[in-house]
């Protein structure tokens, strides 16, 4: 049986450094969860910020949004290559 998947949108909050310390925090809290996978989405402008903060972590890092398109002129949508691109699972 797969593993319960809780994740957490971080919307339009935080600034860097907090995002980095969320990020730390959550990643330290979720190396005390067995039950469960743990991820969060925080916003694109800190997603590199967070992945180096959970890298070596149980964290799983993702986008919280994700276009359908792969390329193109779409002003302000991220694609899911660049999400994989960045490191995100």
């Amino acid at each position: 049986m797969r593993k319960p998947f809780i994740c957490g949108n971080w919307k339009m909050n935080t600034n860097r450094a907090e995002a980095v310390a969320l990020a730390e925090a959550t990643a330290a809290a979720a190396a005390e969860v067995t039950v469960v996978e743990v991820g969060a989405c925080p916003p694109a402008c800190y997603l590199e910020a967070v992945l180096a903060a959970a890298q070596g972590t149980p964290l799983v890092v993702g986008g919280q949004n994700m276009y359908f398109q792969e390329k193109g002129a779409f002003t302000g949508e991220i694609a899911g290559p660049m999400l994989a691109d960045l490191g995100c699972t």
